[in-house]
């Protein structure tokens, strides 16, 4: 879309959930409107405070925006990087997309493969911004805007870091203590957030399982005024009767609600059908976002165009273990872990004993690793080792990749400046990177696949900032119940019980059968990710290698 006179001109994917307000305050200032949309609220509003705008930005998003006169390209993308966006810069052309597939296409890109994103991948499960699997293209920080003007490329700039709003918050917090007002706190955030994400011109869904997150959001859809709410739910035949099974409580949730449900069946034919096109639309490595690819292939299926998820509740509420175990780690192995050569002497001498013993390889690098919060991270999110890489990858691919990639650095940047509360740590930590690389992106590739857009109320930079205010007030971590208790019309009493399961697959089941045809690379357990991860990330890399090749 073009600026009337014609200055600027602006590419952008994503949605402006406060653009209304924008709108009217732009209106009060003068400025002429042609149009409804969010997208010309970009453009008035970078005319009026050129990179500033994005401070006012409520929303998901990546843009460029070319300015004819001045002969200057902006660039801006969320603060949580819930849409992406990549560039190339060889010192002549500057080239931007959001798929790293989309530059290769268009020719005049060194397809170099990157150590870095060949280590990230196998240390993760994902590649870790700013790195790609390619030398050349990089990953736009999540929070952050890039100029290019006459000279070139400047750096690109962080206008918004999740640990430093936690920092914020505790800085200007008065502690007062939990208070009679605290759960009503959460639930007005909560529904504020949830209000933005419904402003839509269709039908907003629902992906809906028998957690906490999803379910709490659907009544809070409710108490926002949608009456007509179409929910969707992912069963797989191999976990009929199982606990893993998300259909029957999801069932009772939807009743308590009154949703139009659907549950929607999958079995391991229609996984190995649809693998090749998985494969095909993921743009950079994953071993995630299966449920994703299925769960929005149904809600088209069922004629939905926007739908909500609950994903960030675990990050934002403390649902992972890791909230309890990185915290006590560091506690516990703080002291020894200061001296490296005796936590790294450690790891050699038992890394040989814990394989014989089929113990898990984190354990031999708990006494190097695990006195740090990166390093506790590192162990506790990790596929492989950095020690195991060399088994994996070739021996070259692997240093070179731990040299650019640097993991500790890169996983301590996000606690910068640190949180004081160890809970506020992790969330940053899970937020910025599990999250934002893996969660967040996946969710992108597979709902766009199926032409579905992903809305996550729960990732949102505003409720962000609100809950680490109530937390730096009241001195403690917010935890699921805060969630839960938010919808005026309570949960069915099942879901605040049940044992956490995760949004799973039965990916695992499926390579024991050997209908992947995948070798099981190692067998040694490997926290949250066990050796069915690992075989995994085989089929992913060779067919991320394949997508390459043919882009």
């Amino acid at each position: 879309m073009a600026s009337a006179d014609g200055r600027l001109i602006v590419t952008f994917n994503g949605e402006i959930y406060n653009y209304q307000a924008l709108r009217e305050k732009l209106l009060a200032q003068g400025r002429v409107f042609r149009s409804n949309s969010d997208t010309e609220v970009l453009l008035h509003l970078y005319a009026l405070k050129g990179p500033e705008m994005v401070h006012e930005l409520r929303g998901m998003f990546a843009f460029a925006i070319w300015d004819e006169w001045e002969r200057i390209l902006f660039l801006a993308r969320d603060p949580y990087g819930i849409k992406p966006l990549y560039y190339c810069d060889d010192g002549w052309t500057f080239r931007f997309a959001s798929q790293v597939k989309a530059l290769l296409a268009g020719g005049g890109v060194s397809r170099d493969r990157d150590p870095a994103g060949d280590v990230g991948f196998h240390l993760f499960g994902h590649v870790p911004e700013p790195f790609t699997t390619h030398r050349a293209i990089s990953s736009l920080p999540a929070g952050s805007t890039l100029i290019v003007d006459r000279v070139g490329a400047r750096a690109p700039e962080r206008y918004h870091s999740i640990a430093q709003v936690y920092q914020d918050a505790e800085s200007r917090a008065t502690l007062r203590g939990a208070s009679a007002t605290e759960p009503e706190e959460f639930r007005e955030a909560l529904l504020d957030s949830v209000r933005h994400h419904l402003v839509a011109d269709v039908p907003v869904g629902a992906f809906l399982s028998s957690g906490i997150d999803s379910s709490s959001l659907v009544g809070l859809m409710r108490d926002a005024g949608q009456r007509d709410i179409q929910t969707v739910t992912l069963s797989f035949a191999e976990f009929v009767g199982m606990p893993e099974d998300e259909a029957p409580l999801a069932a009772e949730i939807a009743r308590t609600y009154g949703t139009r449900h659907t549950t929607r069946r999958i079995d391991e034919a229609e996984f190995e059908s649809d693998l090749p096109r998985i494969l095909a639309a993921m743009d950079q490595p994953s071993i995630d976002g299966i449920n994703t690819w299925f769960v929005a292939k149904a809600a088209r299926e069922l004629g939905l165009k926007v739908a909500i998820s609950g994903l960030g509740g675990d990050e934002l509420f403390g649902g992972y273990p890791s909230f309890h175990d990185i915290p006590n780690w560091v506690r516990l192995l703080g002291f020894p872990s200061r001296a490296p050569l005796v936590g790294r002497l450690a790891r050699i001498a038992s890394q040989q004993i814990t394989g014989m013993f089929g113990a898990s390889p984190k354990a031999a690098g708990m006494l190097e690793y695990g006195g740090g919060y990166a390093g506790a991270y590192l162990l506790r999110r990790g596929l492989f080792m950095p020690w195991e890489l060399s088994e994996v990858l070739p021996r070259d691919v692997a240093k070179e990749g731990l040299r650019r990639l640097a993991p500790l650095a890169l996983i301590e940047r996000e606690l910068t400046p640190r949180p004081s509360l160890p809970a506020a740590c992790v969330s940053a930590l899970e937020s910025a990177l599990y999250m934002k690389n893996q969660l967040l992106r996946d969710t992108d590739w597979a709902s766009m696949a199926h032409s579905i857009e992903v809305r996550t109320p729960l990732v949102d930079a505003t409720l962000l900032r609100r809950v680490a205010e109530i937390v730096a007030a009241t001195g403690q971590a917010p935890n699921k119940l805060s969630l839960a208790d938010a919808p005026s019309r309570a949960l069915p009493p099942g879901v605040k019980g049940r044992p956490k399961t995760g949004f799973v697959t039965p990916i695992a089941t499926w390579q024991t059968h050997g209908a992947l045809g995948v070798r099981r690379r190692g067998d040694a357990a490997t926290g949250d990710k066990g050796p069915w991860a690992r075989a995994w990330a085989d089929v992913i890399w060779k067919g991320a290698e394949e997508a390459c090749r043919a882009a």
